[in-house]
């Protein structure tokens, strides 16, 4: 057992994985959900409807991480369609104001719509709140920059949009499940569950506001989202639920049992755990290497030529991003694996 992080032993990894921010790894209960589901499968027993309390399980676990009402709470399989509709919303001709280098499933929805005139105005993140103003029709970004782990000043920038009456949009995908979010302050959240929420890639969420209901059309309404899916199966009219189940997309089932399972492991761990773990174990692993605690999940430095034969050596998982090595620390990692990963890269990485 790992004595200083228990949570560890709920992975296997072969090595030591230090990039969950690319993709997370499964815990074991998610492995083990997910080879009972696939069991069902090839035995002919899978109950298809069976699968909604996974998918209810997995809305309400998301919706106490983000500390919104899960009837706020829409699933999809990826962040860039969620983003789509809010994009499609933003009126024709609006400025919609983004950070440099922004992950393009958030800036690409809205560079598509160009034709109807809207435009999309890149300025740094550290200086995002100071270019809100009333040209501006929505702002767009992710609480947790992708290349570097940089935190968004959200705060600033939820009051800046607040004085002029606009809207802001934030991909918490690189956030939820090591940082505290309170989804409930912006009209619009999306997150992708395959990261820092230890999932199957497919699942992802949509945070809509109650306000914000009627003007966001459902542009890729299914059968799944009906009022009662099972029997508004067939014909017209239309009948979407009335919250925001209506933005649903039809699940991926045994995606949605690994989601739920993972989910529930994170939310029996706790946000502030998981919060003060992740600093925890970044900050071992950046004294050990020499350099200052960057207070964050992830991390990006400046790597040298010996660095990836370092880590294949020692059987380190990393990614590079932007033109550096980017490292991250979640619940599969221990402070004292993150020390000996810093400590073999002293003298080869800087901040």
């Amino acid at each position: 057992m790992s004595t200083d992080w228990p949570w560890a032993d709920e992975f296997e990894p072969e090595g030591t994985y230090l990039n969950s921010a690319t993709m997370g790894l499964p815990p074991r209960a998610t492995l083990a959900a997910l080879a009972v589901a696939q069991d069902e499968w090839r035995r002919g027993t899978a109950y298809a409807p069976g699968y909604d309390a996974d998918i209810a399980s997995a809305r309400q676990a998301y919706a106490r991480l983000v500390g919104v009402a899960p009837d706020t709470v829409a699933i999809g399989s990826q962040v860039s369609p969620l983003v789509a509709l809010v994009a499609a919303a933003v009126p024709d001709g609006a400025t919609v104001l983004v950070p440099e280098g922004e992950f393009t499933s958030v800036t690409f929805p809205f560079l598509a719509q160009e034709a109807r005139g809207i435009r999309v105005r890149e300025v740094p993140l550290a200086d995002l709140a100071e270019h809100v103003d009333g040209s501006t029709g929505l702002v767009a970004l992710a609480a947790v920059q992708s290349s570097d782990g940089a935190v968004a000043p959200l705060e600033e920038v939820e009051a800046a949009a607040a004085r002029h009456g606009i809207d802001v949009l934030v991909d918490v995908t690189q956030a939820v499940g090591w940082l505290p979010v309170d989804a409930g302050r912006f009209a619009y959240t999306v997150c992708a569950a395959y990261k820092w929420l230890l999932s199957p890639r497919g699942t992802a969420f949509l945070t809509v506001r109650r306000d914000r209901w009627a003007g966001l059309v459902p542009a890729q309404a299914g059968w799944y989202a009906g009022e009662h899916p099972w029997s508004s199966i067939y014909g017209t009219p239309l009948r979407l639920a009335t919250d925001a189940r209506r933005y649903d997309v039809s699940p991926g089932w045994h995606a949605w049992v690994g989601t739920a399972s993972s989910v529930a492991l994170l939310e029996r761990v706790g946000v502030a755990d998981l919060h003060c773990h992740a600093l925890a174990v970044e900050a071992a692993f950046s004294r050990a290497a020499g350099l200052e605690p960057a207070g964050r999940a992830i991390r990006a430095l400046h790597a040298d030529a010996a660095v990836p034969g370092l880590l294949g050596e020692h059987g380190i998982v990393a990614a590079e991003r932007a033109g550096r090595l980017r490292v991250s620390f979640h619940l599969n990692n221990t402070e004292a694996e993150a020390a000996r990963a810093g400590t073999l890269l002293r003298g080869h990485v800087g901040g």
